[in-house]
């Protein structure tokens, strides 16, 4: 083990046994092979016993008790031994080329603070959904730094999502890892902080496959939130005086799709209260229909919500987003409020 890695590949673990054998024999499946496997477990299940199944000297398995899956994913950079290091959750897995393709895309954009690829979606009733990305990203098989993350994660699936990215180890020692203290969203957080200082390279080719259908997903949870973590990272950046002039209308963009996204969980958590705090201060210029559906259902009885959103989410969202896919294709720029 004395040999520096290609890459260090970090692995949450938290009662995830049935899925970390899918993820660790993708990871075993890469075109490249010159990397090592950090699983950090804080698991009560026998995720630790399906781990240890595994006879790879290149698997590290680290206990400890769960302290939540930002801890977890520091402990895993802390321990890393590479300059890269890649994120995957135990649920879900990559393609062949994933690793390949993260590393040309280092190799080719050492400027990039983050390198993301393509994913799928397997959904709840097992079926495969195509990510949408921005119309201002070019089609496969193109790959290099996005002319605008913030803009791009408005206009379709955001580009890095945590199964799907590569940061420099320096990166994200300067940016301190994960907020500790988010228990979701900590990772958008992350990209969205680096986002911030510098470019994002992006590729169609290897993707990862992110499983909605797997079991004890954290971001299942009816919990209440009170503010989009990001939300005060960006804030924060604004006041410092942080943020290049050009970037601010599409981030004060980002970030409204970050508060009306808290808005819908916190209706599903039944805090209509918090609903109405968190829009507040929500300037939008093209996903008000998203705004104010939330704010008309903040006022009416939760039961009436939790009985018909799955539906209505779905038809508002995807109306909002032909709207701002409709003002791409004309080549405007947004006119975000100040």
């Amino acid at each position: 083990m004395s040999e520096i890695p290609a890459v260090s590949i970090v692995i949450p673990l938290y009662n995830k046994g049935p899925h970390i054998a899918r993820a660790l024999n993708s990871v075993l499946a890469q075109t490249i092979q010159d990397f090592e496997v950090i699983v950090v477990d804080g698991s009560t299940d026998d995720g630790a016993e399906v781990v240890r199944g595994f006879e790879d000297s290149r698997i590290q398995l680290i206990q400890e008790e769960n302290q939540g899956v930002s801890a977890a994913r520091n402990q895993g950079i802390a321990a890393a031994r590479a300059e890269l290091v890649a994120f995957l959750d135990a649920d879900d897995e990559w393609m062949p080329r994933h690793l390949e393709t993260l590393l040309r895309l280092r190799d080719n954009y050492p400027e990039a603070g983050a390198y993301g690829t393509a994913r799928l979606t397997i959904m709840e009733d097992s079926t495969v959904r195509v990510s949408s990305y921005s119309d201002d990203i070019p089609p496969e098989p193109w790959e290099g730094l996005l002319s605008n993350y913030f803009r791009d994660a408005v206009l379709g699936t955001p580009p890095l999502l945590t199964s799907i990215v590569a940061v420099p180890r320096c990166i994200l020692n300067e940016m301190g890892g994960f907020n500790i203290d988010a228990w979701y969203g900590e990772d958008a957080d992350l990209w969205g902080r680096i986002a911030l200082k510098y470019p994002i390279a992006f590729s169609w080719d290897g993707m990862g496959i992110y499983h909605e259908d797997a079991l004890n997903r954290s971001s299942n949870e009816k919990k209440s939130i009170q503010e989009h973590v990001f939300v005060t990272s960006a804030r924060n950046a604004l006041q410092a005086g942080e943020v290049a002039p050009e970037m601010k209308k599409d981030l004060l963009e980002y970030v409204a799709s970050r508060q009306i996204q808290i808005a819908l969980r916190n209706l599903e958590a039944g805090r209509p209260d918090l609903v109405r705090d968190s829009l507040k201060g929500c300037k939008t210029r093209y996903q008000w229909k998203s705004k104010y559906w939330a704010l008309f259902w903040a006022h009416a009885p939760s039961r009436i919500y939790l009985l018909l959103k799955p539906h209505k989410i779905i038809r508002v969202l995807t109306s909002c987003r032909s709207r701002i896919k409709g003002v791409s294709a004309g080549k405007q720029g947004f006119k975000t409020p100040d």
